[in-house]
């Protein structure tokens, strides 16, 4: 039985490129297999064809399957994608900016008032370099336009004195009494002696549903437990927000059996978002798994053993994460984050693919991969490489209905870990997109005109 919502929100050799086209028509055979796929092609094939010219067109996928497609066209550009001028906060001094990963941008329409911007993400805390071993919280900023200018969220209501713009952190574990839990004991700070103070949180999402507004976040792998949860606020976006009833014991979902770092068992799934539509959400994961939400928002069914996406995996199937739904034009886009690895194909050409770890397979790019579907829970189409560097993003549409997406400039690894382009990343960049129409069904980043 169908889990999921019906209606409602440089270097691609010519080989590859032109073997791309054979693969379209491999793909139906292969979403034969999968399933019932194929009423997503009966339906776009059903459609009336869009105007000569109205919308731009797929382009032919690199193959075989699994190839990472890094033309220049799908980078974040001076012409299609900027930085958010976020107002920094006093430990972003020295830097002059806010340091951000895992960047989040939306914007909502609140009781027919005017837009509201809402941006968070992964920030560290003064005197480190990453968010890790620990961070102090989650920042809010908000703006009536997406180039501004953008303000911290004002908490100074909820805490005067507190540090503007902090929303939740483990610091406020003194606020916790009861029958209203604000921080867990699995999500407070706890020391040892190799990293000294550790609990970091990781991938704040804001959603506004049901007249609530809504933080689903995740505790990084320097805490005691590793994994998903969702804040309820009690006011406006700037809370005060408590956590979820389902989240007071551990993160949502089951537990994994890697866990670096920390004990066994105490690994969840990561980097947790929420899928809306009408009056029913969705709790979106890592892993490949999902879950609805109870009615009263306060945990997810079931809370073990959850479902999985029907996905079309790569062979073989790399580690993917920061999992987002978003809903266009009538059809679900599944997208998620992937490294595009280099090697060295048989010609001595460098390959560029989705593929799993090794020493001979350097990172790259911090991608993300995008697939589409008729329903939520899927036959999701074959994933299509969305934007270059936009690893760990979301999509939304301004207030002018236009789509953009988000990115941050992963710099751990690959490109944008050299030396020279460090001072560049971790930033809160967004990209816009564009749509190929009902006829061709994917997001690509705005790519050049003609």
């Amino acid at each position: 039985m169908s889990a999921g919502p019906r209606n409602g929100n440089a270097g691609i050799g010519r080989r590859a490129l032109l073997a791309g086209a054979a693969r379209t028509a491999r793909a139906a055979g292969l979403a034969a297999a999968v399933g019932s796929l194929g009423t997503a092609t009966r339906a776009a094939a059903a459609a009336p064809p869009a105007p000569p010219g109205r919308y731009p067109a797929n382009w032919p996928d690199p193959a075989p399957y699994g190839l990472a497609d890094n033309r220049g066209d799908l980078w974040p550009r001076e012409d299609n994608s900027f930085v958010l001028p976020l107002e920094p906060r006093p430990g972003d001094e020295e830097l002059g900016r806010v340091w951000m990963r895992d960047t989040y941008v939306n914007c909502f329409r609140v009781g027919g008032r005017r837009p509201l911007y809402v941006a968070t993400g992964t920030t560290r805390a003064p005197g480190l370099d990453t968010a890790g071993p620990w961070n102090d919280g989650i920042f809010l900023w908000t703006a009536e336009s997406l180039r501004g200018p953008w303000r911290l969220a004002d908490t100074t209501g909820i805490r005067p004195g507190a540090e503007r713009g902090k929303v939740w952190s483990a610091e406020f574990a003194g606020e916790n009494r009861p029958g209203r839990t604000v921080v867990a004991p699995w999500q407070e700070y706890w020391y040892d002696d190799q990293f000294g103070k550790r609990g970091n949180v990781w991938a704040p999402e804001v959603h506004y549903f049901r007249d609530t507004w809504y933080i689903v976040a995740c505790m990084g792998d320097r805490s005691h437990k590793v994994g998903s949860f969702l804040l309820v606020s009690e006011g406006g976006v700037e809370g005060p927000y408590r956590l979820a009833e389902g989240n007071l014991d551990k993160p949502f979902g089951d537990a994994l059996p890697d866990a670096p770092y920390i004990d066994h068992g105490a690994r969840f799934h990561i980097d947790g978002s929420m899928y809306t539509e009408g009056d029913d959400a969705w709790l979106v994961l890592h892993n490949n798994g999902y879950a609805r939400f109870r009615d009263d928002m306060e945990d997810i069914v079931p809370t073990t053993g959850l479902p999985e996406f029907q996905q079309q995996p790569y062979t073989p199937e790399p580690y993917l994460e920061g999992a987002y739904v978003h809903r266009h034009g009538g059809k679900y886009y599944l997208l998620q984050a992937a490294w595009d690895r280099t090697s060295t194909a048989a010609d001595g050409s460098t390959r560029h693919a989705y593929d799993t770890a090794a020493p001979s397979r350097p990172q790259y790019q911090y991608n993300t991969v995008a697939a589409v579907a008729d329903h939520f829970e899927g036959p999701y189409s074959p994933r299509w490489t969305l934007g270059v560097g936009l690893g760990h993003t979301n999509v939304f549409t301004d207030a002018g209905g236009r789509l953009w997406a988000t990115f941050f400039r992963n710099p751990n690894f690959g490109y944008w870990a050299d030396p020279a382009r460090l001072a560049d990343t971790a930033v809160p960049g967004v990209v816009l997109l564009e749509w190929t129409g009902p006829q061709g069904d994917r997001l690509y980043v705005k790519r050049p005109a003609g």
